[in-house]
């Protein structure tokens, strides 16, 4: 049994030897718009004549979010590549994986995302569910992150509860080491109250760490036509938030 301790075992190199690390996009929690968030980066990116590859590791419950991925990417992956390890269930990856008496160690997810990012300058990885949601055999996407020393985009829902949220998720980048860190606040359909003012109390709270605003996008966002005009229409904050 492979087990890495949470911030230990993880200081090797990544033998990523691309133009720029890896960004990998987190959330606070499952369904806050990762999935978004990651296609329009890589449609922004690719438009703008980069070498850019997208890819969700863990799926559980339904293949949609690696499906969009895997159709923004005009075929340069396989839906396995896209997406190596699937499963059924909607619970954490690490609880579908023993209910099929499968073991994944944080090895064999590597020797899954390497070969991708050695074929791209932009290689996206979007994770599955919030920050420390159990991936595999004792690691998490933040053990993910410092093997790869992935620079790290945080997306937190503009809603009622994500200061708590991302002050939290935030707190544990920081304690692993990730300096290059960034947060995107989703916008959404129906604004509570707290909408208006979730922005300024965490610009001031998450100093110096940037943090941009997304507008609600559509109900239908998620299409593939909807996601490459999107990722047009507000091209300049996606560049910006990749800078």
């Amino acid at each position: 049994m492979e087990h890495l301790p949470l911030r230990t075992q993880l200081c090797e190199n990544s033998c990523v030897d691309n133009d720029h690390p890896p960004v990998f996009i987190t959330g606070t929690d499952t369904g806050v718009g990762k999935t978004l968030l990651a296609g329009l980066l890589l449609c922004h990116l690719r438009r703008t004549g980069r070498r850019a590859l997208a890819i969700k590791p863990f799926c559980a419950g339904g293949t949609g979010d690696a499906d969009l991925l895997h159709a923004l990417q005009d075929g340069e992956l396989s839906a396995r590549e896209v997406n190596p390890f699937y499963f059924q269930e909607p619970v954490a990856p690490l609880v579908a994986a023993r209910k099929h008496r499968r073991r994944i160690g944080l090895a064999e997810v590597l020797r899954e995302i390497l070969p991708v990012a050695r074929r791209c300058d932009w290689l996206l990885i979007e994770g599955a569910g919030g920050l420390l949601a159990p991936l595999g055999e004792g690691f998490t996407a933040l053990d993910l992150i410092a093997r790869l020393h992935c620079t790290v985009i945080v997306a937190a829902p503009n809603k009622l509860g994500t200061i708590n949220h991302t002050l939290l998720t935030v707190r544990a980048l920081r304690a692993a080491a990730v300096r290059q860190l960034k947060v995107v606040l989703m916008g959404r359909r129906h604004p509570d109250p707290s909408a208006e003012s979730n922005p300024r109390v965490l610009a001031e709270w998450l100093a110096p760490t940037p943090l941009f605003q997304a507008p609600f996008l559509g109900m239908r966002c998620r299409t593939i036509k909807a996601v490459e005009r999107n990722a047009r229409k507000i091209g300049a904050l996606l560049e910006r938030i990749l800078q």
